[in-house]
C-alpha cells in the first residue's frame, strides 16, 4: 500500500470462530483500530453472530474461499465456484452493516488460502475483486514459534504501508493473543495509524 503516511494494514485469515475473533474484535476496539478481516465462508455459516459483529464494529472484510481450499490443487471452475459460495455465504449473514455498503466496497477483496492461485483462477476472479497477498506474515499459527519471537518477528518487518496477517483461529489464538495487543500498541506508541483495506467512502489504492 502507499507508504508516503505512517500507515500499517492488520489483516486476519480464516475466521470467524467463537474465542479468537472475539478477542481481536475486543483489541481492535479498545485500540481504536480498523482491519480486514478474510473469512471462510462454512466459518461464517457455523458462526453468523461473529461475522456480523466484524461489519458492526465496522472492520472490511474480504473472501477467503469457502473451504479454505488450495488454488493450486483445485481446477479453476470449482475453485471459481468456492469463491462464489463464501461471497453467496457473506451476502446471506451480513446484515444491514454489510449490505448498506456502496457496490464498490461490496464483496471486492479476495485473499488466497496459502496464497496459492493460478494464472487463469486470477482471470477468473478480475476485475470483480481486488486480490490482496501481503509483506509481513506473523506465523503466529506456527507451535514451534514462541509467542515473543512472533511478535518481535513481526514488528521487525513491518514498515509503512505494510499489509499484516495474523489469524483468527485456534491454531494462532496462543501467539496472537499476545503477539496482537502488543504489535498494535509498539506502533501506536511510535505514531503510526491502522487502516482496513478499503471502507464504506475509500477506494483501495495500491502502489505502483
Amino acid at each position: 500500500m502507499p507508504s508516503d503516511t505512517q500507515t500499517l494494514y492488520l489483516t486476519f485469515d480464516d475466521g470467524p470462530v467463537p474465542g479468537p475473533t472475539e478477542f481481536i474484535l475486543d483489541t481492535l476496539y479498545r485500540a481504536g483500530v480498523k482491519a480486514t478481516f478474510f473469512c471462510i465462508g462454512d466459518n461464517i455459516r457455523k458462526h453468523p453472530d461473529i461475522f456480523t459483529s466484524v461489519c458492526r464494529y465496522g472492520h472490511a472484510i474480504g473472501n477467503h474461499t469457502y473451504n479454505h481450499i488450495n488454488g493450486w490443487k483445485t481446477n479453476t471452475s470449482d475453485y471459481e465456484k468456492n469463491v462464489k459460495m463464501c461471497r453467496d455465504e457473506m451476502e446471506g449473514h451480513a446484515g444491514t452493516e454489510y449490505s448498506s455498503c456502496p457496490d464498490s466496497d461490496r464483496d471486492s477483496l479476495f485473499r488466497p488460502p496459502f496464497g496459492r492461485i493460478s494464472r487463469d483462477q486470477i482471470k477468473r476472479l478480475l476485475p470483480e475483486y481486488k486480490i490482496i497477498m501481503w509483506d509481513v506474515l506473523s506465523v503466529d499459527y506456527n507451535h514451534n514459534l514462541s509467542a515473543e519471537k512472533c511478535l518481535r518477528n513481526t514488528i521487525g518487518a513491518a514498515r509503512a504501508g505494510s499489509i499484516i496477517v495474523f489469524h483468527d483461529s485456534y491454531k494462532a489464538e496462543k501467539n496472537l493473543k499476545y503477539a496482537l495487543p502488543r504489535f498494535v500498541e509498539h506502533y501506536l506508541d511510535k505514531g503510526f495509524g491502522f487502516e482496513a483495506l478499503v471502507g464504506r467512502d475509500k477506494k483501495l489504492k495500491f502502489n505502483g
